[in-house]
């Protein structure tokens, strides 16, 4: 009825604000300028739109010209005042990104945020920010609101196919990274994320596959070639981690398989597997105080039978580490037959007798007398199959009157050898 009066349009674009309808509000302000340049709050509701959609820039002009016409206008002076604070952050924003501080980077939208509530931009920056953080649920709240108001958003899109590739879910973040590219086909970051996770997930299958078919030194070039490929995807790098740590211990590498273990745990904390691989090479390479921390760790976390069993193996084997290995004192396997452990008991007791070293110093005698002592307590127990049961079961050998500090070491000796004049030391050195 009357489309030249400028405070029609003034009037709408207000209306459309409070509806939080701001590029439509755009347009009315707009138009209502282009009729009356004079109109100062036109140019207020026009750099408030602009504001709310993240040009700062152009609000800031709007916010100017606004003052140029009433330099006391004190929401022109506020308003300009904010559009400069947004044009801050998003300095700031871009600088931190560049250095890779994402808690600030998110601060710094959080802020312009407050300025510009309806700028897609702005949340876009945040979610990719709260993606590289490993705040995924956050990030995908983000850029599903977008989707829901725009479903062609390639930036959203993307955000979400990052969320899903940094939680392992590499197939789905394929799909969105794809439909990114579709509506963007010059989406940069959406094309590097694609072809990394289509790298990604072959590199890991074939690693499996090499594993499964026992190729084990092709599996570790795989893995370790996957592990190269994009360093910010915690969650994947601590799968391929432990699957090398346990490729590593197929080739009883362990030292190096307790450091991909290790590494896999760094990455992510909350990591079972790994911690139980890491566990085992520790049992393995006897390293059991670090071995019950890990099974601690594993049962605090899944309180479930045959992680309790695991760790009481683990604090069985712990105590019995603290005693005398009395297989290591006679030089035998922990399955050494009988005959074994008489000819290791044999040779180590000529080794170590007293009489053999008569003539050494006082303190190298003292050491050969304990050891001789401690070569008889060996055999003493592992002779004999009750004690030699209760030892290698862990169970204290003190009880049922097995007080080891009661045994004669020359007796033990001299009962192997047949007793007086079934042995003469002197005769059997040259034979040692």
């Amino acid at each position: 009825m009357c489309p030249k009066n400028a405070s029609y349009y003034g009037n709408r674009a207000a209306t459309l604000m409070m509806l939080g309808k701001f590029r439509e509000a755009l347009g009315d302000a707009q138009q209502s300028v282009r009729l009356d340049d004079s109109f100062v709050r036109g140019h207020l509701r026009e750099g408030k739109c602009h504001l709310s959609l993240g040009n700062a820039m152009a609000a800031r002009r709007s916010f100017q010209r606004a003052l140029e016409l009433d330099h006391k206008n004190a929401q022109a002076q506020q308003e300009f005042k904010n559009a400069n604070a947004v044009i801050d952050y998003e300095k700031i924003a871009e600088t931190d990104f560049e250095k890779r501080d994402f808690r600030k980077v998110v601060f710094c939208m959080d802020r312009a945020l407050e300025y510009a509530p309806a700028c897609h931009r702005f949340k876009i920056i945040k979610a990719e920010c709260l993606a590289m953080l490993g705040r995924h649920p956050e990030a995908q709240s983000v850029a599903s609101d977008i989707l829901r108001m725009d479903s062609t958003n390639a930036d959203a899109l993307y955000v979400r196919g990052l969320c899903l590739y940094y939680e392992d879910c590499i197939e789905k973040a394929v799909q969105f990274f794809v439909q990114a590219l579709r509506m963007a086909p010059d989406h940069e970051k959406a094309c590097v994320a694609c072809r990394n996770a289509k790298a990604l997930k072959a590199k890991k299958e074939d690693g499996n596959k090499a594993f499964k078919e026992g190729n084990y030194k092709l599996a570790y070039e795989l893995y370790t070639e996957a592990l190269g490929i994009d360093p910010n995807n915690i969650k994947t790098n601590a799968k391929l981690y432990c699957n090398r740590g346990t490729v590593n211990s197929k080739l009883r590498k362990l030292d190096d398989a307790i450091e991909d273990c290790t590494n896999a745990v760094k990455l992510d904390d909350t990591y079972i597997k790994a911690y139980l691989r890491r566990a085992q090479c520790y049992m393995d390479t006897e390293q059991y105080e670090e071995a019950v921390r890990d099974y601690e760790k594993v049962y605090q976390t899944e309180k479930t039978k045959e992680h309790k069993q695991l760790l009481k193996n683990a604090q069985l084997e712990l105590k019995k580490s603290k005693r005398k290995d009395y297989y290591k004192i006679l030089g035998v396997d922990k399955n050494a037959s009988e005959d074994e452990i008489k000819k290791a008991y044999r040779k180590r007791a000529l080794m170590h007798h007293p009489d053999r070293h008569s003539g050494a110093s006082a303190e190298v005698q003292k050491e050969e007398e304990k050891k001789f002592k401690e070569v008889g307590e060996a055999f003493t127990i592992l002779s004999d199959p009750k004690k030699k049961t209760r030892y290698d079961s862990g169970q204290d050998l003190d009880e049922e009157g097995m007080n080891m500090g009661d045994f004669d070491a020359n007796n033990i000796f001299k009962a192997f050898f047949g007793g007086p004049g079934g042995f003469s030391f002197e005769e059997s050195v040259g034979q040692s």
